[in-house]
Parts: structure tokens; sequence; C-alpha cells
């Protein structure tokens, strides 16, 4: 039997035990959990340590940080790159290769020093030259153009990086996490970079060896990380499940989510990934904020991301993570069905009952349930909602059409939590046509201010009035590690190994 046919029978055996959770509805509020919930997952017995530590990767793709795939490449690329800033367990940034920043206002303009005594894997020093070509190329790209849009030019002058924005933006650090390559390499398969590993192909196979000459020390927990070549992603699941790789990265509530047995341990971390109700404002009954308001009042998002969500989500109920600085956690309110209830008969219209019909895409388990149980809570004093699962053709089809009444949404916002696009006049992802000169103005006043927590405070307080969406959660990404061979391993979204040189990796002797 071949690998790939493992892989599709592990996942039909393991598959309804992950899906607890996303079983149509049949959960209540603080019930169900997937084997994921906790923080470890154990047999009886634990396996023997192995005698290295691997990471898998996609044989003959690219590890260029700017072209590789999403997935486990980025994984690998992680540890042979850096960028100027990296953003911690908080989603804030931290500065990494850059060392001082300053903004100056009245031009748009941020100048990044690098940090001193950098060099490249091969032994040659980073330069502002680099970086900038770095971040001109990133500006260019698929992956992080549309969250560079902000930028207008990069070039440098007298050591260091300059970018001139189209607009005031304070927030720029929080987007430069973007990899730093050596200029001129961009083009081979692996770039030279900065990182604390550099890659290695000789005799003895493909492997990532630790960069002696790495800025941050000798700190690295293992000198060699073995690669093991896959195919595909399920070819890693597999490595994974048969011990053969040590580390997997993995969304535990994605559209296929990871089937895994044997002993493990997982760590979550926080993403930038909001899960939202969305309203088509263009329908008069949703042309009324205090509607809108009422609606969010009952919604359980502790439930969702508890039960439905399997703990692999932050419940939230203004666009920005809650494990942020900025979030307002003080004007958020209570989950209370009665307080829904007597605001939802003061707002909702005289004239018989009203049925809604909420869309989701069909091919997420987890979001399908999550609607479900949004629906049913919903589904009072006359107003009765309905959902209606289509495949992501149909899906997006409908969203861009305007042919719904509440849709189910997802969305990536960028750390520096932007959120013009969906909620801007004329935003890409403003699909329910919200439009309001007020909200438009405090989200630039939030962009260009000094005092970022103020301003988004001032932003959340107008965006709870208006509810022109109603927050879920934010999603979590996991980190899958064979039990007791890492220790001290604190993830973040874009790096699984960020604080490299407080985890230890245990290895037989």
């Amino acid at each position: 039997m071949n690998r790939q046919a493992i892989v599709k029978i592990l996942s039909v055996l393991l598959l309804p035990a992950m899906l607890l959770t996303g079983c149509g509805g049949g959960l209540s509020a603080g019930s169900g959990s997937s084997p994921f919930s906790s923080q470890e997952q154990t047999d009886t017995e634990s396996p023997a340590l192995p005698s290295g530590f691997a990471l898998p990767y996609l044989s003959g793709a690219t590890l260029d940080p700017v072209t590789c795939p999403d997935g486990i490449q980025q994984t690998v690329a992680s540890l042979l790159y850096e960028g100027l800033y990296e953003l911690n367990r908080k989603a804030e940034p931290e500065p990494r290769l850059c060392s001082v920043s300053n903004y100056d206002a009245a031009s748009f303009t941020w100048s990044f020093t690098l940090r001193s005594g950098v060099t490249f894997s091969d032994g040659s020093p980073l330069t502002a030259e680099d970086a900038a070509a770095s971040l001109r190329r990133a500006c260019a790209s698929g992956r992080y153009g549309s969250r560079l849009a902000v930028i207008k030019s990069v070039g440098t002058a007298g050591g260091a990086v300059l970018v001139s924005l189209n607009r005031a933006d304070t927030g720029l650090p929080a987007l430069l996490d973007i990899p730093i390559v050596k200029s001129g390499t961009e083009d081979t398969s692996v770039p030279v970079g900065t990182g604390p590993y550099c890659f290695v192909s000789d005799g003895s196979g493909k492997y990532l060896s630790a960069n002696a000459a790495w800025w941050g020390g000798n700190t690295q927990p293992v000198n060699r990380i073995g690669l093991v070549a896959c195919e595909e992603e399920d070819a890693a699941r597999y490595q994974f499940t048969s011990h053969a790789v040590q580390l997997l990265v993995c969304d535990l509530t994605g559209t296929q989510p990871l089937s895994a047995t044997g002993s493990f341990e997982f760590s979550d971390a926080d993403t930038t990934i909001l899960q939202y109700l969305g309203f088509n404002l263009r329908r008069p009954l949703f042309a009324d904020s205090a509607l809108r308001r009422a609606l969010s009042l009952g919604i359980d998002r502790n439930a969702i991301s508890r039960a439905y969500l399997s703990g692999h989500a932050a419940a939230a109920q203004f666009p920005v993570n809650p494990v942020s600085s900025l979030y307002p956690a003080k004007l958020e309110d209570e989950y209370s069905l009665s307080s829904y209830t007597a605001a939802l008969q003061a707002a909702l219209p005289a004239g018989g009952s009203r049925e809604l019909t909420l869309i989701v895409n069909s091919e997420n388990s987890f979001k399908v349930s999550a609607a479900k149980f949004i629906a049913s809570s919903l589904s009072a004093s006359g107003l009765r909602i309905t959902v209606n699962a289509l495949v992501w053709s149909d899906y997006l089809a409908a969203l861009s059409s305007g042919n719904f009444d509440l849709f189910y949404g997802e969305v990536r916002l960028s750390a520096d939590w932007d959120c013009r696009a969906l909620l801007g006049t004329g935003g890409a992802l403003n699909y329910g046509g919200y439009t309001n000169a007020t909200m438009d103005l405090l989200i630039n006043q939030y962009a260009a201010s000094v005092d970022r927590a103020a301003a988004m405070e001032s932003l959340c307080r107008y965006f709870k009035q208006e509810a022109p969406i109603l927050p879920i959660c934010f999603k979590r990404t996991s980190v899958l590690t064979q039990k007791d061979v890492v220790q001290g391993l604190s993830p973040t979204a874009a790096n699984p190994f960020f604080k490299l040189g407080s985890c230890t990796v245990h290895l037989a002797k």
C-alpha cells in the first residue's frame, strides 16, 4: 500500500473524531470538543525520542519566501530568513533586522536603520540595498502586494532604508515582517538569508545547518535539522503520523483539518484571521443600526469559539484580535439572551415575521456548524434565519452579486489592523455595501495617529454603534510536535520558531 493511500485511510478513520464540533448544530453551547481541545494528546506510553529533528518540505518547490507555496515551505523558510520586524505573540511588531526607525509625518516617510554586524549565511554583510530590494520585490508580489499597497516607493540613503507612503500610516512596522534575502539570489531555489539556519545539499541529503555566523549567537536548539521530502501536504501529514518528522504547522479548523494519531503536543498561535457575520445593507431591514446592534447581543461568541471551533479561536467583538494591546475590552457587551430578546423586540419593525437566509461556504464543516448555531440563536421574536451552505464558487458569486441576507465570512486582516478594505466605502471586501463618511474618517485617523490605542478605541466605539459587521472570533493556528521532543515552543502565526533561543529539542542519546 502506498503512502498516499495510508494517509487517506487514516483521514477516513479519524475525521469523525476531529469533527465532533462540526456536526450540524447538535452540540449545546458549552459541550463538545475535538481531540485537540487541550494542550496535549497522549497515549499510555510515550514513544522513544528520535535520533534527529526533521521537518517536511516539498521536493522540487522553491524555498524563496516570496514565491514558495503556503504551508510547509514557509515553515522551513522561517528558519532561513528574517525581516526588519517580526510579530510577537500579541501580533505586535518587534525589531529584528532593524535597530532604529523614524517616521516623518509631514512627508509620510519612514527610515529604518539596520542592526549592525548582521551577515548573510554566506558571510557577506547585510546592506540597506539588500533590504530595499527585498521590500520592492515584496510590493510587486502576489503574497505581499496588497498588504504593502500603502507603500509608494522604497530606496536607501545614508545606509538606511527609506520607505515613502502614499498616505499617513504610523503602523507600518507591523507590515514589515517581510523576509529579507541577499540581493542577486532571488531567482535561485534557495535565496541566501540571515536566519539562524542555512540550507545545505550534499552527499548526505538536504538539511538545515546551524548558521555559525548568525547575529543571534549560538542559541540554535540543534545543529542540524533534517528535511524529509514529500510531494504534497498530505504526505507531510503521514510523515508526522509516522514520526518521520517532528513538527507540523496546521489549521485544525480548516477545510481539510489534520487527523493525527499517537502521542503529540501542540501549541496554538493567535492570528489576524477574522470570522464574522456580515449583512447585506442594501436590504431595508438592515439599514437600521439598532437592529444590527441587537443581533450582536444575541451571539454567544465564547460558545462558538469553544464548542464549534474546538477552542482554536479567540472570541472578539471588534476587528482587532483580543491579544493585542489595542483591543478595547472595556467596550465589550456581555452575552445575555434576555438583553438580545428585548433589544430585538424594540428594533424589529412591526408587521409579522421576517424570514432571512444566512449563507456560508459548505466546504468547511466548522463554519457551517457555527453558522447554524448563530442562526438558531438569533431566531426569535418573529425573526427566522435559515442557513444555506453553498459550494465555494457559488458562495463567492452570491457575495459578489449581493444575493444574500447575511453571510458567515472570514478575512485575513493585516497586523496593523487597517480595516478599510472591509469597512471603508468601496472597500474590496465590503460585500455588504456599507458606506459611512464618519467611519472612513476614523479609519484614516487611526492610521495616522501616534496614539494608536486611543484612536483604535474611538474607532471601535463608533464601530459598536454602527455594527456594520459582527465580529465572531479570530482563528488560531496550531503547531504540532511529537511528545517530549520540543520544549519551550512559543509560536506565532508567522513563525513557529519564535524566540528560538528559548526552545529545547530532546533527542535520543
